[in-house]
C-alpha cells in the first residue's frame, strides 16, 4: 500500500521526501519590481521546515505584460535571480524539494499595472486584449523556456507550468473563443499546441535532472471534460513531464459536464502516464482526505488552504491520522504565527469569505 510518508521516486532529478507538496498559492507578498521580498522568503521557507516533500512559489510571471496582481513573483528578467537564488538555497536547506510556477495571465493580466495592452489568443476589447501574432505566441513559448532556465539557474529543483484556471496557456484551450487560423487555434491539437512547445523546449534547454510539472483545470474556462481528459492524456504522453497536478477546486467534485459520472478524479486516475506522477488538489483539510486522494489512485497530494492554515501540515498529517487542520475563520494573529505575512493576510481576507476572523 502507499503511503502518505513514502519518498517517491521522479523520472528526472532528486526524489521527494514524502507525497506532499505545496499547491502554487497568490501571496501578494513580492515587491512591486517582482522581486522576492521576505515576507515571501519567510511563508516558503516554513512550508518546507513544516515538512512539505515539494514546495512551490506562487504563480511567477515569465514576461512583464503577463503580470497578473500587484505584489506578484517574477522571473522574467535577471533582475529576479537575486531573490530567487536566496529562496532556493533555503529551501534546500530546509529539507524540501522546489518548484518556481512559471505564469502568463494573458487576457486576465493588469494592463493598467503592466502599462501595456494584454496580450491573448483572440482579440478582446472588454480586457484590453490584442490578438498575438503567431509569431507573438512563438515569443510567448521562447519565454516559458527562458523562465525555465532561469529557475534552473538560481538552483531549483524544477518549474511546474500553469496551464490551469483561464490563465494564457489555459486560454489557448478555450474552444468556445478560440478560433484562430493557425497552427494556434481551431481543432484541440492545435489549441494544445503552446503547452506542447513549451514542455519540449523546456526539456531540451535545461539539464537531465531538472523536474518540470504541469497543472491543468479538467474543466470550465471554455474546456469540457472530454477535451480537458485528452489534454492531460497527451500532455503525458510526451514522456517529458514529471509529474502532473490537476487543479479539481475539491478532489471529492463531480463533473459538471453533461452525461459524465462519478467524481472527477476518476477521469484522470485511469489515463497512462509515462512515468510521471499524478498530483490532486481541492479541499485537502485533513489526513484523511490525503489518504483518500492516494486511494483514488493520486501519487502526490497538493495542499492549499491547510498549509495556509498550518505552516506544518504535512508534518501533523505524517505524524497523526486523526489530523484535521484548525476551524476558520483564524485570527490575524494565528496566521501571523504560521508566518503569513500582512499583504498575504490582507489578501486572504478580501477574497475569502471564511479565512480571516
Amino acid at each position: 500500500m502507499t503511503s502518505l510518508s513514502d519518498s517517491v521516486a521522479l523520472a528526472h532529478g532528486p526524489a521527494w521526501r514524502n507525497r506532499f507538496a505545496l499547491a502554487p498559492l497568490t501571496n501578494t507578498q513580492s515587491n512591486d519590481d517582482g522581486t522576492l521580498s521576505d515576507d515571501e522568503h519567510d511563508w516558503l521557507v516554513a512550508r518546507g521546515r513544516g515538512g512539505f516533500g515539494m514546495t512551490m512559489t506562487c504563480a511567477a510571471y515569465v514576461a512583464p505584460e503577463g503580470r497578473a496582481w500587484r505584489g506578484q513573483l517574477g522571473i522574467a528578467g535577471d533582475e529576479h535571480l537575486p531573490g530567487l537564488r536566496r529562496l532556493a538555497e533555503s529551501l534546500r536547506a530546509a529539507g524540501t524539494r522546489s518548484a518556481v510556477q512559471l505564469h502568463h495571465a494573458g487576457r486576465r493580466s493588469d494592463a493598467a499595472l503592466n502599462g501595456v495592452p494584454n496580450v491573448g489568443p483572440w482579440a478582446d476589447p472588454a480586457k484590453d486584449t490584442v490578438a498575438l501574432t503567431t509569431g507573438g505566441v512563438r515569443r510567448i513559448v521562447a519565454d516559458f523556456v527562458a523562465a525555465a532556465v532561469r529557475a534552473e539557474e538560481a538552483g531549483f529543483d524544477g518549474v511546474e507550468l500553469h496551464g490551469a484556471h483561464g490563465y494564457l496557456l489555459a486560454q489557448f484551450l478555450d474552444a468556445r473563443s478560440n478560433h484562430r487560423e493557425d497552427e494556434y487555434g481551431g481543432a484541440l491539437q492545435n489549441r494544445m499546441r503552446p503547452l506542447l512547445e513549451i514542455v519540449e523546449g523546456v526539456r531540451a534547454a535545461t539539464g537531465p535532472d531538472f523536474q518540470l510539472g504541469l497543472r491543468l483545470t479538467p474543466e470550465g474556462y471554455g474546456i469540457t471534460l472530454p477535451e480537458g481528459r485528452e489534454t492531460a492524456r497527451a500532455l503525458l504522453a510526451t514522456g517529458s513531464l514529471d509529474y502532473l497536478d490537476m487543479s479539481l477546486w475539491d478532489v471529492r467534485m463531480r463533473p459538471r459536464t453533461e452525461g459524465y459520472d462519478g467524481l472527477l478524479i476518476e477521469h484522470f486516475t485511469d489515463l497512462p502516464r509515462h512515468g510521471a506522477l499524478l498530483g490532486v488538489a481541492g479541499g485537502v483539510l485533513t489526513s484523511a482526505d490525503a489518504g483518500w486522494c492516494l486511494e483514488q489512485g493520486a501519487d502526490v497530494v497538493t495542499v492549499g488552504i491547510g498549509a495556509i492554515l498550518h505552516h506544518d501540515f504535512a508534518t501533523r498529517a505524517l505524524a497523526d491520522p486523526e489530523f484535521a487542520a484548525r476551524p476558520r475563520p483564524v485570527p490575524r494573529e494565528v496566521l501571523a504565527a504560521e508566518h503569513v505575512g500582512p499583504a498575504f493576510v490582507d489578501y486572504l481576507a478580501g477574497g475569502w469569505d471564511d479565512l480571516v476572523a
